[in-house]
């Protein structure tokens, strides 16, 4: 299983929230660049970046800020957080990201999630992100009535490549993930997931291993906080393999 550190970037800082929470921020790094760099040295295979700026504006804020971090390092990288037009996933998959993350465009507008999926074959990620088991589009701001699993196949059936899933809840609370949840995605789905949110020990990791569709983990807040090492979280994923 791969082990994929995030770099969440609001005002042009590293940061990471607490369930999502746009006023419960830590700073972690001044310099996102130095962390992706910093990740990169330490063995990641692949990183996630998140324009939180983007995400709750509805369009890219943080566009030159990742294409300097694309530039800098050699790794593949996929990018979320407000993209919700064919141009600026275009603009992004240009600049060097291997994958676009989309996430309110993708389940308000099926539409062009299609089209996405049909010029962007294989580079378009959805993350479906849950609170109380209801998703949560627009920046984690509001509430929609389907339960992820139903959006999922819906998601599946559209052409994505892959689906991240992340409890709100979970996210940033170092308690490990909603298994639960992938789980029950798991049954219902054939294309990849990316479990995201709460991934904090080598146990956590090792459990998702288990669970049948789940090929990677976003790795953030336990990063940052020393919880676990990069180097170890890493191993574990590959022992799980």
């Amino acid at each position: 299983m791969i082990l994929i550190p995030a770099i969440d970037i609001k005002r042009g800082r590293c940061v990471r929230l607490t369930q999502g929470a746009l006023n419960a921020e830590t700073v972690y790094a001044e310099d996102p660049i130095e962390m992706a760099q910093r990740w990169e040295s330490e063995g990641a295979s692949r990183l996630h970046l998140v324009d939180l700026d983007g995400a709750v504006q509805g369009s890219p804020v943080a566009y030159p800020m990742i294409e300097r971090i694309i530039k800098s390092i050699s790794i593949p990288v996929q990018v979320g957080g407000g993209i919700r037009y064919l141009n600026d996933m275009d603009r992004y998959l240009s600049a060097g990201a291997v994958a676009v993350i989309l996430g309110t465009v993708a389940l308000k507008e099926p539409l062009t999630l299609k089209e996405a999926c049909l010029s962007f074959k294989n580079k378009i990620i959805v993350g479906i992100d849950s609170r109380k088991g209801k998703v949560a589009v627009q920046g984690w701001t509001e509430q929609r009535e389907e339960t992820v699993s139903e959006l999922a196949v819906q998601m599946e059936q559209a052409g994505v490549a892959s689906l991240i899933l992340t409890d709100i809840e979970k996210d940033g609370m170092l308690e490990g993930p909603n298994y639960r949840l992938m789980e029950e995605v798991g049954r219902v789905v054939q294309i990849p997931i990316v479990a995201s949110g709460g991934v904090t020990t080598i146990e956590h990791i090792q459990r998702l291993s288990g669970i049948s569709g789940v090929k990677s983990a976003i790795i953030g807040k336990a990063l940052y906080e020393g919880r676990i090492s990069l180097k170890d979280a890493i191993a574990a994923g590959k022992g799980a393999a």
